[in-house]
């Protein structure tokens, strides 16, 4: 677990909270308005606050820090136990659980920062045809953290559907 810790999860981490940091001394706080267009009509970077969850949900809503950073620390926690009753066996969970701590931790440093209390999100883009499912076309801003939770949940779900070693060579004798 040191191995990858030091080696995916550290390094993601810094990449998270520099990445934040940036945003938060280059871009004024929101309503600010300020964004920078990388690809025209598609991929912005921008300042939003969350203090809420995915999309959005539950932000500014009362105690919502609080209850996601105690969410934050049963996950971390969930995550070291689960690691050392080897519920994750192959390289593919493993990774998926380094994602999930780097991505977890940083988004539960934004939330604890002295003057901060809100998730840094600034990715923003505007996928062909969004506009359908939400008027503004936007799909809803992100950061590094976010990014690592989603590869860390897709790559879960590929590995819950994948046979452990010991059964393919079951199969194959």
């Amino acid at each position: 677990m040191k191995k990858l810790f030091l080696c995916l999860s550290l390094p993601l981490f810094i990449i998270d909270q520099l990445s934040k940091l940036w945003i938060v001394k280059t871009f004024p706080a929101p309503p600010g308005g300020k964004f920078i267009e990388v690809i025209p009509g598609f991929f912005n970077i921008v300042r939003v606050h969350n203090t809420g969850m995915a999309f959005g949900m539950l932000n500014g809503t009362p105690y919502a820090n609080v209850l996601f950073c105690l969410i934050g620390i049963v996950a971390i926690t969930f995550i070291v136990v689960l690691w050392k009753k080897g519920a994750f066996p192959d390289k593919i969970s493993k990774v998926a659980a380094a994602l999930l701590v780097s991505g977890i931790m940083g988004n539960f440093i934004d939330r604890i920062l002295p003057g901060r209390g809100y998730v840094v999100d600034f990715l923003d883009f505007q996928p062909p045809f969004y506009e359908m499912i939400d008027a503004s076309g936007h799909f809803p801003s992100f950061n590094v953290a976010d990014s690592c939770i989603c590869i860390a949940a897709g790559l879960l779900i590929v590995s819950a559907f994948r046979a452990p070693k010991e059964e393919k060579k079951k199969k194959a004798e």
